[in-house]
């Protein structure tokens, strides 16, 4: 013998053996007790593990990123770019960055020429020009002169608090305290250098939070610390522009595509066309506009992770942020843990019962698919239709693997676990006697579908008192076997002195055969399909050989039988 055909006969042994260990310990009860322990994970990771949320996640940047009709960028919203060609162009008059603040003062003093609705830096100016004060002067007195410019403040790690001598209280434009606040407690926080931005009190945290896996979903609204709410930049923008401002701490951003999806203005291009006495650019180019003052050069750090991109630039993060809040669009997503948690065990044990019960593996293949194939329908419909994204991810997931586990230990021990009038004769001792129906239909070739036969089989199975099993012969061979395709048989025992179990089974027979056209009616549905009949008994006893022998002549004899009644009849 071939080593490898050796191998693979070894390999199938081992397999039907331990199909068959797995069969005799833990029969179909291994559903339950699977159902058990994914009942227990379930609720372990709602309360402690969290493992379903990061599916959650993944998913929900997949969704977002492949949505059929991501939400328009606001078209009033426009980036001044510090890229970098304006750091290289610029460095040939200014130096390398940062440049001297006149240069920034200047740019303000144009741009608020045009009117625009709003200012926002995203540009952290936390220290002096000591080598320049005038520069640092001259945007100072810029600052002042404008009523529409807005500035970041940076909290920096909680853990340093007790290190700073700046309070709550202190910083300009904070929100008054709540109820809980703690006067002298201290904050550890980069304020601007800027006296005028600090007067203004227009100055709002540009901090970016990204969830556990690194990722950046979420903008923060305000932070909360020491009983005191520090509102984020485009929170600030939204209270002076009159917009509502989110009920909530956080909002899950609606992204409005890849990076570079809003107006990006070069700020080299448009500082030079400002300085100028001939003008290329349009004069009203940023009119109404809200334009955010940043920088996506990769030199200077500020790139973040996102669904989108895995190099998103920050000032788009901010951008988007305020676009969201201004349209009131952010996406919402309810917790709605408990609910998840009810859908994750109705999915799990739904499952679970088809399993128990027999369903047949095509049938809960087709359920279990189509319902989870609905559960995704929603969550990406919610995404594209609505702003309240139905993440059910999770529990479509934690169904997709018990079913798996189930459907691998169904496919091992089905054939030991299957209601099976032979096996259950060799289980018993004595004479027995059996009885077999065979019912073929006669149709054409592409009527009747393995699911519409499996379904029949089903109901055959469950009609009746007595304990019997029922199988459909196919005709997947080829020649003489295909003359047998599209026959249901169906098999009783019971002992042979059992006059009263032989009863019941005359009964159950009268019953399918009388029953029988309204359920192929229920199944098929086809007036053109002819059934034929025969019911043939006998006797069986003895060893698992002898077994076995004795159903194959039962079915010889009663396919010969049938065929001279044929005869008569014809």
């Amino acid at each position: 013998m071939k080593p490898n055909i050796f191998f693979t006969t070894q390999l199938r042994l081992v397999y039907s053996r331990f199909s068959a260990l797995l069969a005799r310990f833990w029969k179909k009860n291994f559903y339950l007790y699977l159902t058990a322990l994914f009942t227990v994970f379930v609720v372990l990771d709602m309360l402690q593990l969290h493992i379903i949320s990061g599916m959650r996640q993944k998913t929900f940047d997949a969704m977002v990123q492949y949505r059929i009709n991501p939400p328009a960028p606001d078209s009033e919203i426009v980036i001044v770019d510090i890229n970098e060609a304006s750091l290289e162009s610029m460095s040939k008059d200014y130096g390398r960055w940062p440049w001297p603040r006149q240069v920034l003062g200047e740019f303000l003093e144009q741009l608020e020429k045009q009117q625009p609705k709003a200012i926002v830096f995203d540009i952290l100016f936390s220290d002096p020009d000591l080598y320049n004060p005038d520069s640092d002067a001259y945007f100072n007195d810029a600052i002042a002169a404008t009523d529409n410019t807005f500035f970041p403040l940076l909290r920096l790690d909680p853990t340093s608090d007790h290190l700073s001598m700046l309070k709550p209280a202190m910083i300009p434009g904070v929100v008054p305290p709540l109820d809980n606040a703690h006067p002298e407690a201290t904050i550890s926080m980069v304020l601007p250098h800027f006296t005028a931005a600090l007067k203004s009190g227009r100055l709002g945290l540009h901090n970016i939070y990204p969830d556990d896996d690194g990722i950046v979903r979420q903008y923060i609204v305000y932070r909360e610390d020491y009983g005191w709410k520090l509102p984020s930049l485009p929170a600030r923008v939204a209270r002076d522009l009159g917009w509502p401002e989110p009920d909530r701490q956080r909002i899950l951003l609606n992204w409005r595509g890849a990076p570079f999806s809003y107006r990006y203005v070069s700020f080299h291009d448009a500082f030079i066309d400002m300085t100028n006495k001939e003008k290329k650019r349009p004069q009203d180019e940023f009119k109404n506009k809200i334009v955010i003052v940043g920088s996506t050069a990769p030199s200077l750090f500020d790139i973040k992770p996102t669904p989108m991109s895995q190099m998103h630039p920050g000032v788009e993060i901010l951008a988007t942020a305020i676009d969201n809040i201004k349209h009131n669009d952010y996406l919402r997503f309810p917790e709605a843990r408990i609910a998840y948690l009810i859908l994750t065990l109705c999915i799990i044990w739904s499952t679970a019962w088809a399993f128990y019960r027999n369903v047949g593996r095509n049938k809960i293949g087709f359920l279990f698919g189509a319902s989870q194939f609905i559960l995704i329908g929603v969550s990406y419909a919610s995404i594209n239709l609505t702003n309240t994204y139905i993440n059910i991810t999770g529990p479509v997931t934690i169904g997709l693997i018990f079913f798996t586990i189930a459907r691998l230990y169904s496919a091992a021990t089905d054939k030991m676990l299957e209601r099976s009038m032979v096996r259950a004769s060799m289980e018993r001792e004595g004479k027995l006697h059996a009885t077999l129906l065979l019912i073929r239909l006669d149709a054409g070739q592409n009527i009747l579908t393995d699911a519409m036969l499996e379904k029949i089989r089903y109901h055959l199975e469950k009609m009746g008192l007595e304990p019997k099993s029922a199988e459909v012969l196919r005709g997947y061979q080829k020649g003489i076997w295909d003359l047998f395709e599209r026959t249901f048989a169906v098999s009783w025992i019971v002992d042979k002195n059992d006059s009263d179990g032989s009863a019941r089974v005359t009964r159950d027979v009268a019953l399918i055969i009388a029953a029988f056209p309204q359920l192929l009616d229920k199944c098929i549905m086809d007036p053109d399909i002819k059934i034929n009949w025969f019911v043939h008994q006998g006797e069986i006893s003895g060893g698992i050989h002898e077994v076995r022998n004795r159903w194959r002549e039962l079915f010889a004899e009663a396919l010969l039988q049938w065929n001279i009644q044929k005869g008569k009849t014809s």
